[in-house]
């Protein structure tokens, strides 16, 4: 497993969408190596569960600012490649590549700034968790923020389990 391209940003409120206060966006570059050959969809929904994380879907990532109250979010790229937003006005836009997960922690913006053709994820949350889909309008906070706070941590790291890089960095146990 590659854990020498973990990327990791705590960013600051963005106003019209929170962020979380304290813990990162966590950007798992190819933690297998390059893409694996087959069903790569089918490999994160089969990993996932392994660590306590649900997939829940097959998409892509919206193209508008968005974030989500009650759940942290797991994302694996399964084909194409984009240009991801993270945290809103005050982050970074983040190239990823099939073979690569982001997790997100709950209130984070993110966004589709532009993609592949053929750009997919397998989204999903922790076991137990449902998000909400919030865009950054006036009347959501502090409901919102309040909410967040609330979202318990996930027992382990979606990629590599209990001993995994997101417990410590998000000091889950």
């Amino acid at each position: 497993m590659n854990l020498a391209g973990i990327q990791q940003w705590v960013f600051p409120d963005a106003r019209e969408i929170p962020n979380h206060p304290t813990l990162p966006v966590v950007v798992y570059k190819r933690p297998f190596g390059p893409a694996p050959a087959g069903d790569l969809a089918a490999f994160w929904e089969n990993l996932f569960p392994r660590h306590g994380w649900r997939p829940a879907w097959r998409y892509g990532v919206y193209p508008f600012p968005h974030y989500h109250s009650t759940a942290h979010e797991l994302l694996g790229v399964f084909r194409g490649h984009a240009n991801i937003r993270l945290g809103h006005t005050a982050g970074v836009t983040a190239h990823v590549e099939a073979g690569d997960v982001i997790v997100l922690p709950a209130g984070t913006g993110h966004q589709n700034l532009g993609a592949s053709d053929d750009f997919q994820v397998v989204g999903g949350y922790p076991d137990g968790q449902r998000a909400d889909l919030l865009r950054g309008q006036p009347d959501e906070r502090p409901g919102a923020d309040a909410r967040i706070r609330a979202v318990a941590l996930p027992k382990s790291d979606p990629v590599q389990g209990r001993g995994g890089p997101l417990v410590g960095l998000w000091k889950l146990g």
